[in-house]
This record gives C-alpha cells, sequence and structure tokens, in this order.
C-alpha cells in the first residue's frame, strides 16, 4: 500500500477536481511510491503532530488543511511552515491534505458535524454542483455487455442508490476505412453498414478520463467513436453544507447546551435566542457563514457553522439562530469520520495498515 494507493481511496470519495480554486488539496510533502506503514489523520500538521506520527511509526500524515496553502519560497526555519516541512524530511513522513474537496462531498466534514449533532435525514444544503455528464457510444450487439460492464466498473452508469444504469437504442451505423484502417467488420475502401446499439451512460466529471479509457480498452473497434455532454443536473454527491433534522425538538437554550456537549466547545457565540423550538438545522463545518441566507430560505430554525462576524449576526437577527461554534470544533469531527472510513476500506479489502486519529490539538485559539 502507497501514499498513491492511499490518494486514490480518498479521491475516489473526494475529488480534487471539486475543491475551490487555489486549494493546494493532494500530497505537501514526500513521494507518492512510499510504502505506507501506518497512518496518522489530524485537522493540521504541526510539530506536535509530526512527533506524534513519529512516536506512533505512522510515515503518513493525512491532514485536513493544507500545511503549504500558498506557493512555497523558501524552507525558513524560523516559520512553523518551514520547521513542519524539515521535520517531515528528516522523518521520512509523508503528508497529504484533502481540504475543500473533503468539505463538498457527501459524507464529507459538514456530514460529520451533521452526523456529531445527530441530525437525521440529512442531505446537502447548497446543491451548487453541475459535475454531471453523458457520455454515449456505439456498439455491435454482441459487445454491448462488455463494454458498458467495463464503464460502469470504471464510474459510469450511477444514480443515487442504482448502478449500471443506461440506456440502449439500436440503430444502423455507416464507415468507410482508408488503406491504413483495419476495419473489425468488413473491407477497407468499401463503404459499410453495420447494426449497433447506441450507449447512453452517466458519469461524474472527475471520472471521465478513466471510464473513456475502459470503454476504448472495452470496445471490439479500430476507433472507437464517442461523445460526451455536459448536463445541468445538479450533483448528488457533491455541495455545500447539509440540512436534516433533530430526532426532537429543542428549546433554544437547550440546543446551544447540545452543541456545546457534542463538540466539546469552551465558548459558543450565537445570535439572540427568540424563543423559537429548534428542530431543522443547517450546519457547515468552518467558515460557512455565506450559506445563512440559503439555511433561512430552507426553513432551518438553527444554523452552526464558525468564523461569523458582528454584522451577519445582525443580519441573522429575528430570523434564524445563528450558532458559531469555533472552526476547529465544527471541523474536527472529519478526523474520526475520515478514519473510520479509511478502516472500513482496508477491512474491506483486506489491508493490515493501521490508521490513527491525532491525540494532540492543533486548535491555536485558547479560551481565557
Amino acid at each position: 500500500m502507497t501514499v498513491k494507493d492511499i490518494q486514490k481511496i480518498i479521491e475516489g470519495w473526494a475529488p480534487k477536481e471539486i475543491a475551490w480554486e487555489g486549494d493546494n488539496v493532494g500530497l505537501q510533502v514526500g513521494s507518492p511510491d512510499l510504502a505506507v506503514r501506518a497512518i496518522l489523520v489530524c485537522l493540521d500538521a504541526t510539530e506536535k503532530s509530526i512527533r506524534e506520527a513519529a512516536i506512533r511509526r505512522a510515515n503518513l500524515i493525512i491532514s485536513h488543511h493544507p500545511l503549504l496553502f500558498r506557493p512555497l519560497r523558501a524552507v525558513d526555519l524560523r516559520s512553523r511552515s518551514g520547521r513542519c516541512v524539515a521535520r517531515l524530511l528528516k522523518s521520512k513522513i509523508s503528508l497529504y491534505s484533502a481540504h475543500t474537496n473533503l468539505d463538498f462531498s457527501r459524507g464529507g466534514t459538514s456530514f460529520a458535524l451533521a452526523e456529531k449533532l445527530r441530525l437525521r435525514n440529512m442531505d446537502f444544503l447548497l446543491k451548487s454542483y453541475r459535475l454531471s455528464r453523458k457520455i454515449v457510444t456505439f456498439i455491435p450487439p454482441a459487445y454491448v455487455e462488455r463494454v458498458a460492464n467495463a464503464m460502469a466498473d470504471a464510474g459510469a452508469g450511477r444514480i443515487g442508490n442504482y448502478e449500471v444504469c443506461s440506456f440502449r437504442t439500436a440503430g444502423t451505423g455507416t464507415f468507410k476505412g482508408n488503406e491504413r484502417s483495419s476495419p473489425t467488420t468488413g473491407r477497407r475502401g468499401k463503404l459499410e453498414q453495420a447494426e449497433e446499439i447506441r450507449l447512453e451512460m452517466i458519469v461524474d466529471q472527475p471520472n471521465i478520463q478513466s471510464v473513456v479509457r475502459s470503454m476504448v480498452n472495452a470496445h471490439p473497434y479500430e476507433e472507437v467513436a464517442y461523445d460526451i455532454y455536459p448536463l445541468e443536473n445538479t450533483s448528488k454527491e457533491y455541495g455545500m453544507g447539509v440540512i436534516g433534522e433533530l430526532p426532537k425538538s429543542m428549546s433554544s437554550r437547550q440546543f446551544m447546551n447540545h452543541v456545546r456537549v457534542a463538540l466539546g466547545g469552551n465558548t459558543i457565540r450565537s445570535s439572540r435566542t427568540r424563543g423559537n423550538r429548534i428542530r431543522r438545522v443547517a450546519v457547515c463545518g468552518g467558515s460557512g457563514s455565506e450559506l445563512t441566507d440559503e439555511a433561512i430560505r430552507q426553513g432551518a430554525d438553527a444554523y452552526v457553522t464558525a468564523d461569523v462576524k458582528y454584522h451577519s449576526f445582525q443580519d441573522a437577527a429575528d430570523q434564524i439562530l445563528l450558532v458559531d461554534a469555533g472552526h476547529y470544533e465544527t471541523e474536527y469531527p472529519i478526523v474520526d469520520s475520515l478514519v473510520k472510513r479509511l478502516k472500513d476500506d482496508f477491512r474491506l479489502h483486506g489491508i493490515q495498515t493501521p490508521v490513527y486519529a491525532t491525540r494532540t490539538s492543533s486548535n491555536p485559539i485558547a479560551y481565557n
């Protein structure tokens, strides 16, 4: 099991293509070919977490926040990032970061926060991604199942809880090969007609290359004709924030205490309580105050996020209970969630690589 293998597992769930432009997700330090001995998952790569990884004999750290966010101009040992890079290299530890791609994926950061608050019937708060594509190809009837299954194995034909979804239409294809061609049927230089099936399947944009490669490898034709169409469908797998429901309604005061206990927060800021009962709740791990209007539009009684500004509280007055539970506190649940997901995947494939959640806090904020 190499770093590259781990990266493939994570990006099969949270593809790099959905990260915000400019976000430095992926391998930060080290080699993709490093054989992974053990993994430490943390929110931030710090000198403490790197020391912890070394003690646990973990040679791969997976952090949520990138250590190297801007182009690195110097490894200056007077800076935190410089010292961390030097320590990683000296300890022969690789660092991989999954940031906004993990934030915007189903089961990602906001879903981990929602589960921590025990929300039910969860879905994305804002479905903004239009990543669906339709791929169409033309196949001799005898080869349709082989090609369709190869495409499905590579990620095509998945709609919600269904797989290998396709539509097939019979028709006639024509072709005329030149002197350099080697047609599967017919003769070069002669206009041929062939019975074909038009096969249509849905695929998310991050999987396009692997689906096309699998399709071409399984297809009997020397030259494979295919079309790829962009669609306006919003994605079911990628979005921002989460909205769901509590098992039972709470008073505003009860809800604030519920958030504090669930997240272990020392200080919670909120808009002034209105005496309303809280049942429908929206959340966004980390800085998510820009989604407050969407939470209001969808009828949320409360919205839990972090890094809320003064005027955002002011604007939310009399519309929603706006709760700032802390950046670290609202994002930390993804650490345990990612550990569990990796362990489950490893167990399924018989992989013995240990995965640990960090025991050291990287919260830079002190509460007095």
